[in-house]
């Protein structure tokens, strides 16, 4: 294990944990920072979900072209890739604490210009700097939980974050339809857009403040801060370093070293795996379930967004039952054949095509729980948001590509083609989970950061 690790792993310390009030005191803050950072994560899948109601609209208001939509649609994508690489790293070398407010701060502020934005030019960089800031987020979120959260609970917890973010992603959709339903307004778009605001601003406050981690502060030398920290936040002792700890650097690079090469790979691949169809099919879910005959007014919508709620839901329940290796691989399998018959029989009936999304939501949604938990427990402190970052970077490529290219798939190659092709993305998902994926639950975080664990 790293030097870092040694020195404050969640769950390990030279005296016996907390009891009586003082655990129950200890667990509320283990959930309060969950909850907080869950909150950031709401506003994240708000902030990209509610593209998919606004772009209609502003498209006829702003004049763009099946290009135009498809760039603005992926930016959010494309600036959370420039998003991870930075701020995870930045996440890493000046603290979590730090990182955790100002993100949501570009949050806020962006939200608003939103709403005031001229032309398509000023719209895509708001989104490029907001997409930005929901990388960070990503990087910073999972980092805190993971180095707060016992092995008991970390798996849950961090899974949670997940959920938030889904919850985040349908309350979006559900704002996005009422306003639609509700209007004829041709600017209604810049409500819908700007209504990120709220949650952002909430988020904020709430935040406001939370300590540092004592793992990031222990590997700055910051011995005293992170003892104090421990012990009155978490009612244990700050375990100190073993003296053969390895030195792991702060650096891109590092991911790259041979210990942590297959881990990189493993988080990147499989992440791109599964949001490159989801957010393909999603970002323009109006026009793709209308082509496939499911039902229109936002209906179909509502019901694949809730689909996806219950069973990310069900993945954060099931996690430490099942174990993180089986919720990943057997649900790349069945998303693959959801799509595979899509694909096949894009005129089918109508309830085979709800069916089809429905298998693929549930399943998606239940393996999706592991973006959060994987890439904050298999990389050590001082490169843990780094990877963070790194993987959700990676896993935008496809993400921003697919979504740029849907409305051209679907007028070029029809939407059995889309299908199909998201089908081979999940069948690649599933042969990397079954080389490179290793079981980490129940494990101490710093054995599961541990180059050897597997």
């Amino acid at each position: 294990m790293s030097a870092v690790e040694a020195h404050a792993s969640p769950g390990r310390g030279t005296g016996t944990g907390p009891t009586g009030k003082d655990a129950g005191r200890v667990r509320r803050f283990e959930t309060r920072i969950a909850v907080c950072a869950g909150g950031g994560e709401v506003c994240d899948g708000w902030v990209l979900g509610v593209v998919g109601a606004a772009l209609p609209l502003a498209r006829d208001d702003l004049q763009l072209t099946s290009a135009w939509a498809g760039l603005i649609g992926a930016a959010s994508l494309i600036g959370l890739f420039f998003g991870g690489l930075i701020f995870g790293w930045l996440t890493d070398k000046v603290g979590r604490q730090k990182m955790y407010l100002i993100d949501l701060l570009v949050f806020l502020i962006g939200s608003l210009l939103q709403f005031v934005v001229q032309d398509p030019v000023q719209l895509l960089l708001v989104r490029l700097v907001m997409g930005a800031a929901v990388g960070a987020d990503y990087a910073i979120a999972g980092a805190l939980v993971a180095e707060f959260a016992p092995p008991a609970r970390r798996g849950r917890l961090l899974a949670s974050l997940i959920v938030f973010w889904y919850v985040g992603y349908t309350l979006a959709t559900g704002f996005g339809l009422a306003v639609t339903s509700l209007t004829d307004d041709p600017t209604a778009w810049r409500w819908i857009l700007a209504s990120s605001a709220l949650p952002s601003l909430v988020v904020l406050l709430a935040r406001l403040g939370t300590p540092e981690s004592p793992a990031w502060l222990a590997g700055k030398g910051r011995i005293a801060e992170a003892e104090e920290i421990s012990r009155r936040w978490l009612g244990r002792e700050l375990e100190r370093p073993a003296p053969d700890g390895a030195t792991v650097h702060t650096r891109h690079s590092t991911l790259f070293a041979p210990a942590y090469l297959r881990r990189t790979a493993f988080t990147s691949l499989f992440w791109l795996c599964q949001v490159t169809p989801f957010f393909a099919v999603s970002t323009f879910a109006p026009q793709v379930l209308g082509l496939l005959g499911a039902p229109g007014g936002g209906v179909g919508e509502l019901l694949l967004n809730a689909f996806l709620l219950v069973g990310c839901l069900t993945g954060m329940v099931v996690i430490n039952r099942v174990g993180r290796r089986a919720l990943l691989l057997w649900p790349f399998c069945v998303t693959a054949a959801a799509l595979l018959v899509l694909g096949l029989w894009p005129q089918a009936h109508p309830a085979v095509v709800a069916i089809g999304f429905g298998v693929f939501a549930l399943f998606h949604a239940g393996s999706s729980v592991l973006q959060a938990v994987y890439p904050s427990e298999v990389f050590p402190t001082e490169i843990r948001a780094t990877g963070i970052g790194f993987a959700a970077a990676v896993s935008r490529i496809g993400a921003a590509l697919g979504t740029f290219l849907v409305p051209l798939g679907l007028d070029a190659w029809g939407v059995g083609a889309v299908m199909l092709l998201g089908c081979a993305v999940s069948v690649l998902g599933a042969l990397v989970t079954a080389a490179w994926a290793p079981e980490t639950g129940g494990m101490e975080l710093s054995r599961a950061s541990s180059p050897g664990a597997s």
